[in-house]
């Protein structure tokens, strides 16, 4: 069997930590029982451990169990986010707000939504991709009911200021949703000190099990509604119907715990090599990081290369490098990452772009493994020709707004 290459796509998705696996288990062989059938040993013993779960993931983030609602990963919380809020606050308007480098499922779900009458403002970003607060506040209307702006993004890692937002939308009266995806478990977390409404989480993200999720919904100062999405048991508070994962569930919480756990001296480590990494490409001149100004997540870093041709790049560097050129959830897309074209980016850097992400397994000689072969590449494409035509006419896209350190 050949070599595997070199594993850099952790904002895709992550192993799962084997002492997770071990943790699910006996809920998957032996302890098997369906949760909502609490009249036997089985099922009692199921609901416990739903319960011991959620009040894992709710302590992790700073809320309370009853407000924890476990859906299959982020793509449905996001959907009964937006969806539910919409339908429920429906008597008093039916205006959204976004910003344009949210994942796809946020800009998918507001689309749908104006399909039926809803209105959806979407915020541009400056050339860092962060949004300016007073954006915000400007776009709100008497008739705003949500606003839905993330917490770290999936392809930049930019961090947006989202206490700021939930000021301004706290003061209105508007309900806040952040996408915290990628955020868990690389920066700390808590609901009330971001003053969020609603946020999302995914197993996945952080060495947790595939296909599953879940959807924190404020209960308090204020009471947020949802209309749930789904029909059928009433199961997680009426909110998300269909018989509990229980495995899944178990695995999310005790995989948020030990990455929360491991964050203090693993992001700091994690960062160094991103870093590190961005520094060798930096100084031999090949490279620009997209938002490299911004605050960021320490785990992922966005390069554009001048002159080169994007899917020659990309396929040329996994044979060695597992890596992707934006979201794993649109890679299929021959368009340019919408997150580097609402910063401004040209087609043909947006394109010629690569998105690097680090976790825990990634170790010293991974990174430096990387820089090699991200090099050589680079230097077969340019000796070949492969080159974009706009470099032969000298039309040089403008790349003031992008980070270049002095690295004398």
């Amino acid at each position: 069997m050949p070599e595997l290459p070199i594993y850099l796509d952790f904002h895709a998705t992550t192993p799962m930590d084997p002492v997770v696996l071990e943790h699910m288990m006996p809920w998957m062989t032996r302890w098997y029982g369906n949760a909502s059938s609490r009249q036997h040993a089985y099922g009692r013993l199921a609901s416990a451990a739903v319960d011991a779960a959620r009040e894992q993931v709710a302590q992790s983030i700073g809320a309370t169990s009853p407000e924890i609602i476990f859906t299959s990963g982020a793509t449905e919380s996001i959907n009964l986010a937006i969806k539910g809020a919409v339908a429920a606050y429906a008597a008093r308007g039916r205006h959204i707000i976004t910003c344009a480098t949210e994942h796809s499922a946020v800009l998918d779900a507001c689309r749908s939504l104006e399909t039926s009458g809803a209105e959806v403002t979407i915020l541009d970003v400056d050339g860092q991709g962060c949004v300016d607060p007073a954006a915000l506040s400007a776009a709100i209307r008497p008739d705003t009911i949500l606003a839905v702006i993330m917490l770290a993004n999936n392809e930049t890692g930019v961090i947006q200021d989202v206490r700021a937002f939930s000021d301004i939308c706290r003061a209105h009266g508007v309900i806040l949703f952040t996408d915290a995806t990628q955020a868990a478990g690389k920066i700390p977390i808590d609901v009330d000190e971001l003053g969020v409404d609603m946020l999302c989480l995914s197993a996945h993200k952080f060495y947790g099990p595939k296909g599953v999720g879940c959807l924190y919904v404020r209960r308090r100062s204020p009471r947020v509604r949802l209309l749930a999405q789904l029909d059928g048991g009433g199961h997680e508070s009426g909110l998300r119907s269909g018989t509990l994962n229980v495995p899944g569930m178990v695995g999310m919480g005790k995989a948020l715990t030990i990455a929360i756990e491991k964050m203090p001296h693993e992001m700091p480590r994690i960062s160094s090599l991103r870093d590190r990494l961005e520094h060798t490409l930096l100084e031999a001149g090949e490279c620009y990081v997209n938002a490299g100004k911004a605050e960021r997540l320490p785990t992922v870093s966005n390069l554009s290369f001048r002159f080169v041709e994007g899917q020659a790049l990309l396929g040329a560097v996994c044979r060695d490098l597992a890596v992707s050129t934006g979201s794993a959830c649109s890679s299929a897309s021959m368009e340019p990452s919408h997150v580097l074209t609402a910063m401004g980016v040209g087609r043909e850097l947006a394109f010629a772009s690569l998105r690097v992400s680090l976790g825990v397994p990634t170790i010293e000689s991974d990174i430096e493994r990387a820089a090699r072969s991200i090099l050589t590449v680079l230097g077969r494409m340019r000796e070949h020709g492969q080159l974009w035509e706009f470099s032969q006419r000298g039309d040089i896209p403008d790349l003031s707004g992008w980070h270049h350190p002095d690295l004398s």
